[in-house]
């Protein structure tokens, strides 16, 4: 199988033409991991979940929730990684423990909305940001004004998103050089944003040491919410409520700490990735949560919850810095959030690839994206993610009644946020399927906490998307009609496969 050709192929560590290269070490593994989660969104989400669950405790209770199964999650990938250290990640778990159909309808999904589409956003974000130290960079300044297209939908190019195709075509380019060349652009941009994140945790620290008075007022009612949003008919002030309130604010706080698992698509780049895989997983996992959960109590040791749920544009750190640096906050945070951004933008494009890849190896994507270039790295998946990717970056969206302009890849990510969660749960499910249909298969690394853990993440998980699909019904169901938009492709893709191998069978036979 291809699967096994992959990791036969990796394990060898030859560096030829053609192969993957063994470049990847531990701290680089780790670096993927938390420099691909840490984005834009720990920055700004935080005011959201506020509004939603109303008070300091909970608002730490939603991110402890998000740390806990995102931190499962990573433990338990682990063995599937060590068992099965093959380029392509989740979409060879999947179409090993499950089928081949799962694993292209998870594939399908990644590469049209989830990969692409968060490429396309973190870039505009980049963008964004860029604006308030260039201000000519902005989604208003317009190099081609909206052409509507479709009611409710618009062309445009501005000065934003024509940054925002130079960074995502400059990323691409670079990684076609080799993943010596990403690993480098990775390990600078996530070091600079961590070092970043934790002067932002000692502007905090300051704060609270200089005037604590703002942190013991926040946890003086800890429990008790106040300024919240309506999410249904429920009622926060009752257990039910406020358990709707902390799964729904999963979609903030989760997504903030996605993209964890990408380290996996480059599993065949990895050393000694039957040890590195599940490390790194779990380092680079623990030590963003841990990080998160620290900005957090910064934000409420220097703002007032109902400052945290106000936040203009919510941008929550930015706040924050501007109280404790008087008016500096701006410009700081718009640098980090650029340097933040750009290392992920490099992150996603690397890891996405390879998955292209994978897909191509199985007859389920271009043929020509199943090929290594001579510095070992599937160049044409790269650019023909890189191409879908520019794509979604010039559609808006037109809201009639606000007559503003948004960002379709944006809608597209709402969709499918819940759409990642069943695979996410689907692929933890493949441990205890594949240990009791596959027993034989070497695991060098047994999932910590295995059944209970496991178990845990996928209730966790599974309570959560239950309650989006029946509170968040616009941007749930719509992420499933993604998924099932797959199903004929892959139709058409293996019909078209077994004809093109009966042809090839029987012009041999001739």
């Amino acid at each position: 199988m291809n699967a096994d050709k992959q990791s036969l192929q990796g394990e060898s560590g030859a560096e030829h033409d053609g192969e993957f290269r063994k470049a990847l070490g531990l701290f680089d593994s780790v670096m993927i991991v938390s420099g691909i989660m840490v984005g834009s969104g720990i920055f700004i989400v935080s005011a959201e979940i506020s509004r939603q669950v109303g008070s300091a405790g909970w608002l730490l209770v939603a991110w402890l929730i998000t740390g806990v199964l995102t931190v499962a999650g990573a433990l338990s990938y682990g063995e599937l990684a060590a068992m099965m250290p093959a380029a392509g990640g989740m979409y060879v778990y999947l179409r090993e423990a499950l089928s081949p159909l799962v694993g292209f309808l998870y594939g399908w999904t990644l590469l049209t909305v989830i990969q692409t589409g968060t490429i396309a956003a973190v870039a505009i974000a980049f963008a964004r940001f860029s604006g308030v130290v260039f201000p000519v960079v902005s989604e208003t300044n317009y190099l081609i004004s909206p052409l509507k297209v479709l009611p409710g939908y618009a062309v445009s190019l501005s000065t934003a998103q024509m940054l925002a195709l130079f960074v995502i075509l400059l990323v691409a380019v670079i990684n076609c050089y080799g993943v010596r060349w990403g690993k480098l652009i990775q390990n600078v941009f996530t070091v600079a944003k961590l070092l970043g994140m934790v002067l932002l945790l000692g502007l905090g620290l300051f704060a609270f040491l200089h005037t604590p008075a703002v942190f013991h007022a926040n946890f003086a009612h800890a429990w008790r919410p106040q300024g919240t949003v309506a999410i249904g008919k429920t009622d926060i002030f009752t257990a039910f409520g406020m358990m709707v309130a902390l799964c729904v604010s999963q979609t903030g706080s989760l997504f903030s700490a996605d993209s964890w698992h990408d380290i996996t698509f480059v599993a065949g780049e990895v050393r000694n990735p039957k040890r590195n895989l599940p490390l790194s997983l779990a380092i680079g996992t623990s030590l963003v949560i841990v990080l998160y959960l620290l900005c957090n109590l910064c934000y409420l040791a220097v703002l007032p919850m109902h400052a945290i749920q106000t936040s203009p544009s919510d941008r929550v750190a930015t706040q924050m810095v501007n109280t404790v640096m008087h008016g500096t906050g701006t410009f700081a945070m718009a640098v980090l959030i650029m340097v933040s951004t750009f290392g992920t933008v490099n992150g996603i494009t690397l890891a996405g690839g390879r998955a292209c890849y994978a897909m191509a190896q199985d007859g389920l994507f271009f043929r020509r994206a199943g090929r290594l270039n001579r510095q070992g790295v599937p160049a044409s998946a790269l650019m023909m993610q890189c191409a879908w990717a520019l794509l979604l970056v010039l559609p808006r969206t037109y809201d009639v009644a606000t007559k503003t302009y948004g960002n379709l890849y944006s809608n597209l990510l709402d969709y499918v946020i819940s759409a990642a969660l069943i695979f996410y749960i689907l692929t933890v499910y493949g441990i205890f399927r594949l240990r009791r249909t596959r027993p034989e298969m070497p695991r060098p690394y047994r999932c910590w906490g295995y059944p209970w853990l496991p178990a845990l993440y996928i209730l966790g998980a599974s309570i959560t998307l239950v309650v989006l699909f029946c509170y968040r019904t616009a941007t749930t169901w719509p992420g499933l009609l993604i998924i099932v938009s797959g199903l004929p492709v892959y139709w058409f893709l293996r019909r078209h496969g077994e004809a093109k191998g009966a042809q090839t069978a029987a012009a041999l036979s001739a």
